[in-house]
């Protein structure tokens, strides 16, 4: 399977506040790629900068959502699936930041981390930290390229007994 994992971190309530975005690209069960970006959201107003850190100032001088989608686009060509922790969130945002810039959203289906983590190993809660902690997967939690990567990781192990021993290699 090979699929793109995915993180956004948002400026404030409106799904259309991304602000960063981590993307792993994974192929046969092995990290292809590795991609983070800040993003200046429509707003100057950071609501959520206790929670990840970045400030306006951070990313007043970042291409905006429309301006980056032509870097990113292509991470979400040839995949099976996007991997996101929560994923309605991150589905939700990636949708209102196309709409918001005039852009086709991929099509893609999503499958969340987290509904998987309670399906395959019965972890309970499953914020990303705890299901993290549970496996063994280095987190720096908010960092969007930390939990797109974190993501990646829990969804090659949950990957792991469908990839053939052979596409291994």
């Amino acid at each position: 399977m090979n699929f793109l994992a995915l993180d956004f971190e948002t400026a404030d309530y409106g799904p259309d506040s991304a602000c960063a975005v981590g993307l792993i690209r994974v192929r046969d069960g092995r990290i292809e790629s590795r991609a983070a970006y800040l993003i200046r959201p429509p707003r100057p107003e950071f609501v959520f900068t206790y929670i990840h850190g970045i400030r306006w100032e951070d990313v007043e001088q970042m291409p905006t959502f429309g301006k980056l989608w032509p870097t990113i686009k292509p991470m979400f060509q040839e995949v099976d699936f996007v991997a996101a922790h929560n994923a309605s969130f991150d589905q939700g945002v990636l949708y209102a930041c196309c709409e918001s810039a005039g852009l086709e959203p991929p099509d893609v289906p999503f499958r969340c981390t987290m509904v998987e983590a309670r399906r395959q190993w019965g972890i309970y809660p499953t914020k990303l930290p705890d299901v993290c902690r549970r496996l063994g997967i280095e987190l720096r939690h908010h960092d969007a390229s930390s939990d797109a990567e974190a993501c990646a990781q829990i969804m090659i192990k949950v990957l792991a007994p469908q990839v053939s021993p052979r596409s291994r290699r």
